[in-house]
């Protein structure tokens, strides 16, 4: 039977495999404000670029004896452009969650 003989290769909850249309991130999650900080910069944009591997040494210590060994790990590319603030959205707390109260643009 083919489900015994060859596999999937891959998840399907990743379907369908195809390149994104839009190719500007978004920020998903803020962490929780500190009113107690000065007013600062909450998040940054990343994007992933790709994947490659990198090669380390492993010391692991048995009793007396240590273990030195080099092994190949996966390691992610993430890029982070340089960025411009070109303004500021005001929120407002309602029985139903946060609003956007304002937005101030920047004059530059």
């Amino acid at each position: 039977h083919r489900k015994f003989e060859h596999p999937r290769c891959g998840s399907l909850q990743y379907m369908p495999k195809r390149r994104t249309k839009h190719h500007r991130g978004r920020v998903r999650h803020f962490p929780k404000d500190d009113k107690s900080k000065p007013v600062h910069l909450t998040a940054f944009m990343g994007y992933k670029a790709g994947m490659t591997h990198t090669v380390r040494q492993f010391n692991r210590r048995l009793g007396k004896k240590i273990l030195k060994r080099d092994i190949v790990e996966a390691c992610t590319i993430v890029e982070c452009p340089p960025m411009k603030i070109v303004g500021m959205v005001g929120y407002i707390d309602t029985p139903r969650g946060l609003r956007q109260l304002s937005t101030v643009w920047a004059q530059h």
